[in-house]
This record gives structure tokens, C-alpha cells and sequence, in this order.
């Protein structure tokens, strides 16, 4: 079959979207899920030897549960008896998954309870027996968490949750590596910081090149391997319990954000043109609009856009952001101007709503990187949102 020749792309040509609407709610239509035709595969790659490079360190996510009880904080520590010690709940990165994916996942697994993880806490790297009975680095990074529901029981290798102050957590933990997390936590609860709620920016996933799409191209839709950076995000968006989702009307946007909106039903996707590329170029004060409302609103929420309109939201999340907090400010000044990974999702903690609203904590997520064989199993296929849209969408 012949590469269709491309045609010319029509300046700022715009997705059906009513780039007239003057009230934020005309901006949004809600997009229903679609069904997809079958990927076709991409070649094999060769593997990395470990003869060409180093050993990576096992990687591992877990997080520290929290909760007020009579005006007093508390955190989860979980007992395992085969090592017969207290620890913070975690485990190791399943393939393709991301490190908030994995940590929600495996509070999930050890303790019964769906989190929802909050404020990024420092790392812990040290070594272990590796597989080969040789000593391996490992690398745990951690999140403060707040119970959300889940039945409770105990599983996997764990046979006691226990709810502690942090002064009988600290006397507890059998590790002292895990008590530099239970001091970050313990400051950022001093600071009236583990209210913080999170907001999502997020760039597309990898689309289908420009020169191999002769459609318009706010059309044009995600490739193989995007298609698996939208899987990937889907474990990472639910693991901050995300129901709220604001993207680009572009097909590469919707369909970035698709694969967890089907897997969570009562989540709600809302597309504007004016966080398209088109909509953009055209009046770009419209997306930083669309970001300022939604601090307005001051709620758990995801953006899905472009490269291009991504520094503009940075800079409106930079100064969110108080001049004493150093090292968050440093974050946002070194990336001024820059723009995001296909696929990379940067996470902003802000505490407060309106002109108040602080950013107090940042993280950045670059896409997992995934085996040819793993595109086999996406639930989701490629096809173009025109039909799903219509006219007037």
C-alpha cells in the first residue's frame, strides 16, 4: 500500500471546536470513549547487553499513608514478617509502569487501601542481595498518601498495618534510611502542606509524524509507541485519583488521555480548542485562561496539550510559586521556556484555590520506555476522533 502523499496543512487550520465561545464552560465538549482498529507491530529492537552498560538499580515506589485521629497525626508503618521489621509500604516498578503507579499499586496489594498520593517525599538508595546472590543498588522513591477507600485485608508478605504519631513511627521503623521520609512528611504537615492537591500538566503522547499525515493536522493521531505512553499515564493519572481532565481537542491529545478514561468511568474529559496548537497561535492568552481557572476552581485536575503552549502554563505555575521555597523555584527557573517529552507529565502541588493558590511541591515523569513485545497488548487502537466529534465538536 502507497504512503499517501501529503497535502499542504491550512494555516492554524482549527479542529471543529467553537473558538468563539466567550464562557468557560462553551469551551469544553464532553468526548465519549471509541473503539480502535488493530496497531500494526513495529520492527524489533536489539537489546542492551550488560556488556554495553551498567547494571540498572531495582527500582521500587511505595508511600506513607496519613490521616488526622483526635487532632493528632498519624502514619501507616507495615510489619513483614520474613525480615520481622516495620517499614513504609512498597515495592518494586512492574514493566511499563510508572513510579506513582507502582507505589499506589502496592500500598493496594500489602495493605488493602486505595490511596491517593499527595506530596513527593525524598528518595532511599541502598543496596540488597541481587538475584545473583551479588550485591545490587536499589532505588525506592516515596509519597505521602491519604486513604481513600479499599477493604483492608492484609496481603502480600504483610501481616500488620500499624497507625503511629510520628514520634513511636520514628522509634518504630526498623531502617533509619526511612526516617528521613517521616521528617519531610512531618514538616510538610508544620507547613499546612499535605492539604496540597495536584495538577497535571501533561504533553501528548508520541503522534504518527507529520510528513506520514495528510490530514488536517489537529487529526492526526497517536503511533504505536504512543499508544503505549497513553497506557502507561493511565496508572500514573489514577494514581493521584484524577477525575477531572482537560485536554487539547486535538485527536493526539484525546486519544493520550483515552486509555483512563475508559478504565474510570465517572471520569470526565472536557476538550477545548483553545489548548490545541491552532487555538494557540491564535490567541494564546485562551489556554493560559483555561490553566487559571482551573486554580480558580482549586481541584485535582489533568491538562493535556502541545509543546508549543507548554512554557506558557510553566511560567503561569512559576509564579504560583513562593520566592522562599528555593528549590521549587529553582525547578521552574531552569526549565523557563522549555517545553515537555511527548508523553512527559509534570506534576505540580498547590495548596490553596484563586489569587492564594501556592505551588509547594513539583515532580516530572518521563514516558516509560517499552519493548516492541509490550504494544501487543494495548486495549486501545489507533483511529482518528473526527467521527467520534462530528460537526460542531
Amino acid at each position: 500500500m502507497t504512503e499517501p502523499t501529503p497535502r499542504p496543512r491550512e494555516p492554524h487550520s482549527l479542529p471543529p471546536a467553537d473558538l468563539r465561545a466567550e464562557r468557560p464552560e462553551d469551551l469544553y465538549a464532553l468526548l465519549p470513549a471509541q473503539p480502535h482498529p488493530e496497531p500494526s507491530m513495529p520492527p524489533p529492537v536489539t537489546p542492551v547487553t550488560a556488556k554495553t552498560a551498567p547494571a540498572p538499580p531495582i527500582e521500587a515506589a511505595g508511600a506513607l499513608p496519613w490521616r488526622e485521629r483526635d487532632g493528632k497525626l498519624e502514619v501507616a508503618l507495615v510489619h513483614r514478617p520474613r525480615y520481622d521489621d516495620w517499614a513504609w509500604s512498597k515495592g518494586k516498578l512492574d514493566p511499563g509502569e510508572t513510579w506513582p503507579g507502582a507505589a499506589a499499586r502496592e500500598v493496594a496489594e500489602e495493605t488493602g487501601l486505595r490511596v491517593r498520593l499527595g506530596l513527593p517525599l525524598p528518595s532511599a538508595s541502598y543496596e540488597v542481595s541481587g538475584m545473583n546472590g551479588q550485591p545490587a543498588a536499589k532505588l525506592v522513591r516515596y509519597w505521602t498518601a491519604v486513604v481513600t477507600g479499599g477493604h483492608g485485608r492484609l496481603e502480600h508478605e504483610v501481616d500488620a498495618v500499624c497507625w503511629l504519631t510520628p514520634a513511636a513511627a520514628q522509634e518504630r521503623l526498623s531502617y533509619p534510611r526511612d526516617r528521613e521520609q517521616l521528617a519531610a512528611l512531618t514538616a510538610a504537615a508544620t507547613g499546612k502542606h499535605l492539604a496540597a492537591w495536584p495538577l497535571l500538566l501533561v504533553r501528548h503522547a508520541k503522534a504518527t509524524p507529520r510528513r506520514r499525515w495528510s490530514g488536517h493536522d489537529w487529526l492526526r493521531p497517536l503511533d504505536e509507541r504512543g499508544f503505549g505512553q497513553a497506557e502507561d499515564l493511565a496508572g500514573l493519572i489514577e494514581a493521584y485519583r484524577i477525575r477531572r481532565l482537560i485536554t487539547s481537542s486535538a485527536t493526539r491529545c484525546t486519544q493520550t488521555l483515552e486509555p483512563f478514561t475508559r478504565a474510570h468511568r465517572s471520569a470526565t474529559l472536557h476538550a477545548s480548542a483553545w489548548l490545541s496548537e491552532e487555538g494557540y497561535a491564535r490567541r494564546p492568552r485562551r489556554a493560559r485562561d483555561a490553566l487559571r481557572a482551573e486554580i480558580l476552581r482549586g481541584g485535582p485536575v489533568a491538562i493535556c496539550t502541545h509543546g508549543p503552549v507548554i512554557p506558557d502554563l510553566l511560567d503561569l505555575l512559576a509564579a504560583r510559586v513562593d520566592p522562599k521555597d528555593q528549590p521549587v523555584a529553582d525547578v521552574l527557573a531552569s526549565n523557563r521556556g522549555r517545553t515537555m517529552a511527548k508523553g512527559e507529565v509534570v506534576v505540580a502541588h498547590l495548596v490553596g484555590h484563586g489569587p492564594k493558590a501556592r505551588v509547594v511541591a513539583l515532580e516530572r515523569h518521563l514516558p516509560v520506555r517499552r519493548r516492541p513485545a509490550d504494544l501487543a497488548r494495548l486495549t486501545i487502537r489507533p483511529k482518528p476522533l473526527h467521527d467520534a466529534l462530528g460537526p460542531g465538536r
